[in-house]
């Protein structure tokens, strides 16, 4: 009996409550967004609601705290892509009306962000993603890699277009590529603008051609030049020896070439009297050409 008398007191003394006016509160309003959505998009999405300050009779704050009515405050926007907020202050008298009878006191926040771009369409030009393909060892690309077609349409924010700087990338989804590659790609969206760009074609043909390298090797005699009269190598009894990748088809051009490990000691590191080792000739037709050791040690009598 107790209980009851406290609960129905209790009950009592909230509703006597709610019936009072100048109660203040800050509630979460929500808010609508207007605007022209055939030829507009937004790059992230829009704040679904606003924090306000109000002030007004007791049962009117607790349907705008809970959101009872449901009505959202429409913010209309003739050119949202002009900018990227909205001023607080704006908003206040339309927003004063919209939320009567209770009294608007204050908007938090000096701005409301948002960002909503221009739908365009752009035509890029495919490129393979160098991250999505490997060559397997000595091989490298010939030449250039031919796409049909060689433009890709495609649909989207504008700032996000922009972003591709004009080339759109190709992921292979190939490794250790041997030969000479010719095929259909299918072509994607990365998974973050999904939901924004839309890409017209959904393949497309990729081929290109490819270079064997054989590898070689040759111990190289050493020249050396401006050396005073004091000054020897650390290890006289050295042989560098000069690897290199070379195409099959320049073999030839190889077998007259006289090759010398030149050590000019004007070009010495005076810091750690060392001495790189230059080859010579070094012939284009050479690719990844190494020698060990790449430099030596000098010293003095």
């Amino acid at each position: 009996m107790v209980v009851l008398c406290v609960a129905a007191a209790t009950t009592f003394w909230v509703l006597n409550a709610l019936n009072k006016d100048n109660y203040s509160t800050i509630v979460d309003y929500p808010v609508q967004w207007e605007y022209d959505q055939k030829n507009y998009i937004p790059v992230k999405p829009l704040p679904e609601s606003i924090q306000i300050q109000i002030s007004g009779n007791g049962w009117d704050l607790l349907r705008k705290y809970f959101n009872i009515s449901g009505t959202a405050y429409p913010i209309l926007l003739q050119s949202p892509a002009e900018k990227k907020y909205l001023l607080s202050a704006d908003l206040k008298r339309s927003l004063g009306e919209f939320i009567t009878p209770t009294q608007l006191e204050n908007v938090l926040g000096d701005t409301i962000h948002y960002q909503i771009d221009r739908i365009v369409t752009k035509t890029l030009r495919p490129v393979l993603d160098s991250l999505s393909y490997s060559f397997d060892k000595n091989i490298s690309l010939e030449g250039k890699v031919n796409f049909i077609p060689d433009q890709l349409e495609i649909t989207g924010p504008s700032s996000v277009l922009e972003a591709f700087e004009g080339n759109y990338p190709v992921a292979l989804n190939a490794s250790k590529i041997n030969a000479d590659f010719s095929g259909k790609v299918k072509l994607t969206v990365d998974e973050s603008l999904t939901q924004l760009v839309q890409l017209k074609q959904k393949e497309i043909q990729v081929s290109f051609s490819v270079l064997s390298y054989l590898e070689g090797n040759k111990r190289l005699k050493i020249k050396k030049v401006n050396f005073p009269s004091n000054v020897k190598i650390s290890n006289e009894e050295l042989i560098p020896v000069l690897s290199y990748l070379i195409e099959e088809g320049d073999l030839p051009q190889l077998k007259d070439l006289q090759f010398e490990a030149v050590l000019d000691y004007r070009k010495r590191n005076r810091t750690d009297s060392t001495l790189q080792i230059e080859v010579n000739p070094n012939p284009k037709f050479l690719k990844e050409v190494k020698i060990s050791p790449p430099q030596i040690k000098l010293k003095y009598e």
